[in-house]
C-alpha cells in the first residue's frame, strides 16, 4: 500500500507540474505604461504589414521605418509584408498559441476581436492614449504625432471593443459607385447626384434589355455585359440594412441578421438577377475589369481600389486593346433615402501585442504611434485611394494641394481617384460601422454569402421563394456557427480547451494509467504466488 501510496502521489505531481508549466507559458501580466522609456537598452520591433505587391507603398514601410529608427536608434523595425489581411489574421490566430505574435501589426478590428479571446494578447490603449509623455501628442515624442481629438472620431471608434480603445485607425475608405455615363445617357438616362436602388436597378434592367436574339447587347456591341457589378456583398447587404434601419446585430453580440427585411432584399436581389441586371465579384470577376472593358454600367467597389477604375486608370488586370473609352463618374453607394445618406467606413487599423517586457511594448507603441505621423499618413494616402485617419493631416496644406491637382495625370492625381477620395472627404458624417465582438467576422461573411447563394441559384435556374430563403437562413447559420456568437442564439462557443486545462487532464490520465499499471502488477504478483503454491508435492497428493 505505501508503493501504492507513492505511485499515486508521483502520477498528480505530474499533472500537478504539467498543469503550472503551461499555466506559466500562457499568461501574461497586464500590461503598464513604465514611468519613462529605458533608451540604454536596444529593443526590436516585428512589425506586420499588407501590401499589394505595391512598390510604392513598401517604399512608404521602409522609408517611415528608416525616420523612425533615425529618431530611436535603439529601436530596430523588422517588416513582413503579406498580401492580404486574411493571411496576417491566421498567422496571428498561430502565433498566439506559441507566443509568438509580432509586436505591430496592421489589422481589422473584427479580427482583433477574435484576438482578444486570449488573456492579455492585445494591449488595451486607453492608459497609453492618455499617458502625457508618451501617449497621443505626448511632451516626450521625438516627433509630432496627433493628439487624440485629431483622429477623425468615426475612425477611432471603430477600434473600440466592449469600451475600450485596441487599436488605432491607419488609413480609411469607403465604398463608391464607378459609372460609365456614356452607357447611362446612352439609355436615355442622366446620373443623378445621389444614386438610388430604384435608378440603379432600373437603368440596369433596361441594359439588360438590349441583348439581341444573336446575344449581342446594342449597348456595347458586345455579348458580354453585366450591367451592375458588386464587389462586396457583405458591404452590400450591410449597407442596405442600415438604410433602411433594419437589424444586423446589436454591440453586444446578438445576431439580427436573419429578419424580414433581409428577406425582402433579396427576393428583390433574385428578381433583378433573373432579368440579368445584376451579378458580383465571386461569381463573375472583378468589376474593374468588366467596367474597363466596356461590359458594365454601375461597378461597386472600394474607394481604395479607385486606381483600378477607369479607361485612364493607373493599375489595369485587362489588355490594352480591351480597354474601351468612356467617361467615368463617380457617386456614393446607392440609398434608399438620398436625403439621409448612409455608407460604410472601412480601412486598416493598427494593434499592438503584449510582450512579458512593458519597454518593449512601449517601443512597439512608440513606432505605431509614429505611423500616425502627417509625412506617413500623406504619402500612404496618396498611393491610392484612402483617405489619412488625422484631420491634422487632412487640413495639411500639401494634402490639400495634392487634391487639388485632380486630373493633372494618370497616376498621383488621377481624377478618378481623388474624386473617391473627395467623396468620402465629403461625407465623414454619413459614415458608419458595425459593432465589432468575437464572431463579428463570421457574421460579416454570412451577410455576404446570403446575396452571393441567391445570385447563384437564379442563375442556376433554381427556386428562390421565401421559403427557400428561410432554408438558406438555416444553412447559413450553421456554415459560420453564428448561433454559437450570438448571446441570444444558443450554445455559446467556447473554443478549444484551455491549454491549463489539457494539461490538468492529461496529468489525470496518467496518474490512472500508473494507478492502473499498479494493480496490474499486483494482481500479477498474487497469481504467480498462487501457482507456486498449487505446484507444491503437498498439493499434487491431495488432488
Amino acid at each position: 500500500m505505501k508503493k501504492f501510496a507513492s505511485l499515486c502521489a508521483a502520477a498528480l505531481l505530474v499533472g500537478t507540474l504539467a498543469l503550472s508549466g503551461c499555466h506559466g507559458r500562457r499568461e501574461q501580466a497586464a500590461f503598464a505604461v513604465p514611468e519613462s522609456f529605458d533608451t540604454s537598452r536596444q529593443y526590436e520591433v516585428v512589425f506586420w504589414a499588407k501590401n499589394d505587391t505595391n512598390k510604392t507603398q513598401t517604399d512608404i514601410y521602409k522609408q517611415a521605418i528608416e525616420d523612425f529608427q533615425q529618431l530611436y536608434p535603439n529601436i530596430t523595425v523588422t517588416m513582413r509584408l503579406y498580401t492580404n489581411y486574411g493571411d496576417i489574421y491566421n498567422d496571428v490566430i498561430t502565433n498566439i498559441s506559441t507566443g509568438t505574435t509580432p509586436n505591430v501589426c496592421i489589422t481589422y478590428p473584427d479580427h482583433i476581436a477574435t484576438y482578444l479571446t486570449g488573456d492579455n494578447v492585445v494591449v488595451p490603449l486607453d492608459e497609453l492614449f492618455a499617458d502625457e509623455r508618451y501617449g497621443l501628442g505626448g511632451s516626450e515624442l521625438l516627433y509630432e504625432g496627433p493628439a487624440q481629438e485629431e483622429i477623425v472620431p468615426q475612425f477611432l471608434d471603430e477600434c473600440r471593443l466592449g469600451g475600450t480603445y485596441y487599436a488605432i485607425p491607419y488609413m480609411r475608405s469607403t465604398e463608391a459607385c464607378y459609372i460609365n455615363k456614356d452607357f447611362v445617357e446612352a439609355l436615355g438616362y442622366e446620373v443623378p447626384d445621389v444614386l438610388t436602388w430604384d435608378f440603379i436597378w432600373e437603368v440596369s434592367e433596361a441594359a439588360a434589355a438590349t441583348k439581341g436574339a444573336d446575344g449581342i447587347y446594342s449597348l456595347n456591341g458586345q455579348k458580354v455585359l453585366i450591367p451592375f457589378l458588386y464587389k462586396s456583398t457583405d458591404n452590400m447587404m450591410i449597407q442596405m440594412l442600415r438604410q433602411q434601419g433594419a437589424g444586423y446585430s446589436t454591440q453586444t453580440g446578438d445576431i439580427q441578421l436573419f429578419n424580414d427585411t433581409t428577406t425582402g432584399l433579396l427576393l428583390d436581389i433574385a428578381d433583378h438577377t433573373a432579368k440579368g441586371a445584376f451579378s458580383t465579384f465571386k461569381i463573375s470577376g472583378y468589376p474593374a475589369n468588366f467596367l474597363n472593358a466596356g461590359q458594365c454600367v454601375f461597378a461597386v467597389d472600394s474607394t481604395a481600389g479607385s486606381t483600378w477604375m477607369g479607361c485612364d486608370a493607373p493599375l489595369m488586370d485587362i489588355a490594352t486593346d480591351e480597354v474601351v473609352d468612356f467617361d467615368t463618374e463617380v457617386r456614393m453607394v446607392p440609398q434608399f433615402d438620398p436625403e439621409n445618406p448612409q455608407m460604410i467606413s472601412q480601412g486598416p487599423s493598427i494593434c499592438i501585442f503584449n510582450k512579458e517586457d512593458p519597454q518593449e511594448v512601449l517601443a512597439s507603441w512608440l513606432f505605431a504611434q509614429y505611423l500616425l505621423t502627417d509625412e506617413v499618413q500623406i504619402a500612404y494616402s496618396q498611393t491610392e485611394g484612402y483617405v489619412p485617419v488625422t484631420t491634422r493631416a487632412q487640413n495639411d496644406a500639401g494634402y490639400q494641394d495634392y487634391l487639388s491637382w485632380a486630373g493633372e495625370d494618370n497616376d498621383t492625381h488621377y481624377a478618378v481617384k481623388l474624386q473617391a477620395v473627395q467623396l468620402l472627404l465629403d461625407h465623414l458624417d454619413d459614415t458608419f460601422v458595425t459593432a465589432v465582438f468575437n464572431g463579428s467576422a463570421s457574421l460579416r461573411d454570412a451577410a455576404g454569402q446570403l446575396i452571393e447563394d441567391v445570385t447563384k441559384s437564379v442563375r442556376r435556374n433554381q427556386t428562390v421563394d421565401e421559403q427557400t430563403i428561410q432554408i438558406l437562413y438555416s444553412d447559413i447559420q450553421s456554415l459560420y456557427h453564428l448561433d454559437a456568437v450570438s448571446p441570444s442564439g444558443g450554445k455559446a462557443d467556447l473554443g478549444p480547451l484551455p491549454g491549463t486545462a489539457v494539461a490538468l487532464l492529461a496529468g489525470l490520465g496518467i496518474a490512472w494509467v500508473l494507478i492502473f499499471a499498479y494493480l496490474a502488477r499486483q494482481g500479477l504478483k498474487k497469481r504467480r504466488r498462487m501457482q507456486s503454491t498449487a505446484n507444491t508435492p503437498e498439493n499434487h497428493e491431495k488432488g
